[in-house]
């Protein structure tokens, strides 16, 4: 009747709660502040924890994955994400 969660799943799902409860802290920050020079500041901030949880969460699941997957496809995920976060990455 009772089933246990993962723990991979659990950390994953911390983590992405971590994440928007950072992004709505900063969104009344922003509000509290009602500056727009603050404000930016304050949204910029957020540019490193966007990645951050992107890529603690990514080695959480390929982490949780490691005896079910090859080494070969946890190579091309990793990679992957490395793709995203340099394609966003501002120049």
């Amino acid at each position: 009747m009772f089933q246990l969660l993962e723990k991979a799943v659990l950390g994953m799902a911390a983590l992405r709660l971590l994440s928007g409860s950072i992004e709505i802290f900063a969104a009344l920050l922003m509000l509290k502040l009602n500056d727009i020079g603050k404000a930016l500041v304050v949204n910029s901030s957020l540019a490193l924890v966007g990645p951050l949880i992107l890529i603690l969460t990514t080695t959480i699941g390929l982490l949780g994955l490691a005896d079910k997957i090859s080494f070969g496809k946890m190579f091309w995920v990793l990679l992957g994400v490395g793709c995203i976060l340099y394609g966003v990455k501002s120049s």
